[in-house]
């Protein structure tokens, strides 16, 4: 492997990496430093928690002179990737006297303008503040001349990319580029064809969905049974515990009955303020906290070494959210382990997952030896909703007849929307999820 004072860096920027321990480039930052200091574009692909930030974030900062104005930009898809981002480049250029500033939704433009006016030289950004600042003539684009795209896949999926094309069409055409993303879809391909110029390709584990250093299992259960089997788990776990929930309903649950439990757990979902959310991801990042509950909110912008239990409480709906989510372990070559629970509704959604899946993955069902009684749905005897009996008398005292059937008939608004709570916190509701729409984190 290639050190990193043998990449021509800067000493001041050397001097901050050595305090960090960074002492051997990885493999994305060995083939990106060089081609991004002698100011060419670059694509790069690669899988989470690879060193794709310290790849763009150094070379940056050896081009950025300070106190000349905003000259680098980093467009990122979710709020929590902004800040985790500008958290990294504030430590690699903490001898260098460069300034950076975090711009993203839900915090107060306000705050936002006191950084700006002090001046900065690198802006990482969400999309949809970003264009804000634009509008009100805050943030100008005319001196910049490094950008980056990070996660532009998910900016994709989010429904970011006019947004995208939008903020690049401000920016000069003599600048050097940079676009970062784990898969390369043709959406995505096309971007780079029109504003990246001749970038040198690094498809780095583009075919490895693998999650190395992660020792990844499952186990089918049913969905009554997850919270017992949760607490088995991270009993016997020493460092933090991610646990990912597919509804905003769900993780407030678990996250309860953690509290229950006298666990020292803290929580993410879309629907907390800004601030409640930036006060969970302190508290976990500071390891004040022990466990995180999360929807998927949460499933990139979290780089925290200490994790070392991954739970998969849903199945995800798509594989690389999978993917995504377990990268939260095994940071940066360490080890860590992920455990997806699969309810019995689920099963099917899990088979198409584990089809990616190149590494070893345990059933746990075997090795614990639990059998899988999956019920056959055309085999369920359904009870008739007009007699409310499955095969009894048609004088059956029913729902249609006031029986004692269940209705939402004579009872009241509280009642009825507390079952549609225990619905949704089953997995049955919540909402769109955060890659199905236009979001802006």
């Amino acid at each position: 492997m290639t050190k990193f004072n043998e990449l021509g860096i800067k000493d001041e920027i050397q001097r901050a990496l050595d305090e960090l321990g960074f002492d051997e480039a990885f493999p994305i930052q060995e083939a990106c430093i060089p081609v991004l200091l002698s100011d060419r574009d670059v694509i790069g692909q690669a899988h989470t928690g690879s060193g794709k930030t310290a790849a763009f974030a150094v070379a940056m900062l050896q081009k950025i002179t300070p106190k000349k104005g905003i000259q680098g930009m980093v467009i990122a898809p979710t709020r929590e990737l902004a800040m985790q981002i500008s958290g990294e480049i504030k430590k690699f250029a903490k001898y260098t006297g460069i300034k950076a500033a975090t711009v993203y939704g839900g915090q107060g433009m306000g705050i936002q303008l006191d950084a700006l006016d002090r001046g900065v030289e690198i802006v990482v950004a969400t999309p949809g503040r970003l264009i804000d600042h634009l509008k009100r003539g805050s943030i100008e684009l005319s001196d910049v001349e490094y950008v980056v795209l990070d996660e532009a896949d998910t900016m994709l999926d989010m429904g970011f990319i006019d947004d995208i094309q939008f903020i690049l069409d401000l920016t000069p055409e003599e600048r050097t580029m940079s676009l970062f993303s784990a898969t390369m879809p043709t959406e995505i391909l096309r971007l780079s064809e029109e504003y990246l110029r001749n970038p040198k390709q690094f498809l780095l584990d583009a075919d490895d969905l693998s999650g190395e250093g992660i020792d990844q299992s499952f186990l089918v259960i049913k969905d009554k049974e997850k919270f017992d089997y949760l607490l088995d788990f991270i009993k016997k776990v020493k460092g933090q515990v991610i646990v990912f929930c597919s509804t905003k309903y769900r993780t407030r649950d678990v996250a309860k009955f953690l509290h229950q439990e006298k666990f020292n757990a803290v929580a993410i979902e879309g629907d907390m303020s800004q601030h409640r959310r930036e006060q969970s991801m302190a508290k976990f990042r500071s390891g004040k906290a022990d466990i995180l509950v999360a929807t998927d909110v949460a499933s990139r912008g979290i780089d925290v070494p200490r994790v070392e239990l991954v739970v998969n409480y849903d199945v995800p709906n798509q594989d690389m959210v999978y993917f995504h989510r377990i990268g939260r372990t095994a940071r940066a070559g360490g080890v860590g382990r992920a455990i997806t629970f699969v309810s019995y509704s689920s099963v099917g959604d899990w088979n198409l997952i584990k089809k990616q899946i190149k590494a070893d993955l345990k059933d746990l069902n075997k090795e614990m030896g639990i059998e899988i009684k999956i019920p056959d749905p055309l085999k369920r005897q359904i009870p008739s909703r007009r007699y409310g009996g499955s095969g009894g008398s048609s004088y059956s005292r029913g729902p249609r007849y006031g029986g004692y059937g269940r209705s939402n008939r004579g009872r009241s608004s509280d009642d009825r929307g507390r079952d549609k709570k225990r619905h949704d916190s089953r997995g049955g509701g919540g909402g769109r999820n955060q890659y199905g729409g236009r979001s802006r984190w």
